[in-house]
């Protein structure tokens, strides 16, 4: 009896100090929460959490009303969007020019929250896309799914 004891005494001892040094980071769990310039599982720093919107869904449309203190107002701006159940990135990049892509992570199917440096960032296993939706760091090897997009007056109507 002493020995088992003994065994399971070292035992938990092994995996508190394992846990303690972050040896068993991977197997722990995958947090799944992004922002706030924290850390995926893999290390990877997830960004900022993006600003969330809620468009309206409508058929084959979603439309965002954007005005002057939406997180879209001006170029360079990008926000985290939902609508009904689809999530999109929506970023930016001119006067009248918007990118949409999906929010929806090849690698896994993890809802990206993070941006960083003009990157999208997802906060499960670190993928990192520009904003065009191009993988620039996996492990994700597809693209983002784009969407097309017309802006008028205040107005953003994204077509499905």
């Amino acid at each position: 009896m002493g020995q088992h004891a003994s065994r399971r005494r070292f035992c938990a001892g092994a995996c508190r100090a394992a846990l303690v040094t972050g040896a068993l980071g991977p197997l722990v769990g995958c947090g799944g929460g992004g922002g706030g310039g924290s850390a995926s599982p893999s290390g990877t720093p997830t960004g900022q959490a993006l600003p969330r919107l809620s468009g309206t869904l409508s058929g084959n449309t979603v439309s965002l009303t954007i005005d002057a203190t939406s997180p879209l107002a001006s170029v360079g701006g990008a926000a985290f969007v939902q609508a009904g159940p689809s999530q999109f990135l929506i970023a930016r990049t001119g006067s009248a020019a918007f990118t949409v892509l999906t929010a929806i992570c090849t690698h896994e199917m993890c809802a990206i929250t993070g941006f960083a440096d003009t990157r999208y960032v997802c906060p499960c296993h670190g993928s990192t896309f520009d904003r065009d939706g191009r993988v620039l760091v996996g492990p994700a090897t597809a693209a983002l799914r784009s969407f097309p997009s017309t802006f008028a007056g205040t107005v953003l109507v994204v077509a499905l």
